[in-house]
């Protein structure tokens, strides 16, 4: 693709990850399929020098399709599509695992022995509208699963995973040190159709 990062901008990504002391780390920025790569070479780095368990927890199938198809590297890409359906992937001595923030799909995660578990990947949509299938005001705010309303989709990860990389735009996580990316530069505004869309404006594409 022709928007796909550089293989210099992916391997500073890649590098920077790795000197980051934090435990658990938080990108920030506002390009979802780009740090969702830099997160997932990272994560694909350090599973061939320390074999385990990685796990990878998007908020929902719909995302994950969409990063599948529009993660910012080739080999990103093609692994997110092959691990899509099965949910579990071998890859060297190492095993990746896709689940969501909703409780009812960890249950392959759950039965992970802590001490296999190396990383963990989590992604959350930059739009502030929860990925449901249904719009908000159609639903009691009582109504949303637990695992959305109190973060236990990243709490429990950090409780059993060594390392964190969490993908959440305009979003704060107690416990964790936010990263920036130089060469990801803020947009102020972009021209739809001739509109003018402002940055007060939330995107999930990049």
């Amino acid at each position: 693709m022709s928007n796909d990062l550089t293989k210099q901008d992916l391997y500073e990504g890649v590098k920077t990850l790795i000197e980051t002391d934090a435990v658990h780390v938080h990108l920030p920025q506002q390009k979802l399929f780009t740090l969702f790569s830099i997160g997932f070479q990272y994560l694909l780095f350090q599973s061939t020098r320390n074999p385990g368990a990685y796990i990878i927890r998007v908020e929902d199938g719909h995302l994950a399709e969409k990063l599948a198809k529009k993660a910012k590297d080739p080999s990103t890409r093609k692994f997110m599509q092959s691990l899509l359906i099965p949910r579990k992937l071998k890859y060297e001595k190492s095993v990746f695992y896709l689940d969501y923030f909703h409780m009812g799909s960890w249950n392959m995660t759950s039965e992970i022995p802590r001490d296999k578990i190396q990383a963990a990947l989590v992604v959350k949509n930059t739009s502030s509208r929860p990925m449901m299938e249904i719009e908000m005001e159609e639903v009691d705010e009582t109504s949303f699963p637990d695992t959305i309303k109190n973060g236990q989709y990243l709490k429990t990860l950090m409780e059993s995973a060594p390392r964190t990389i969490t993908v959440a735009f305009e979003e704060t996580f107690e416990g964790t040190t936010q990263v920036s990316f130089p060469f990801i530069k803020k947009e102020k505004e972009r021209t739809v159709s001739g509109v003018t869309i402002h940055d007060d404006v939330e995107w999930i594409e990049d």
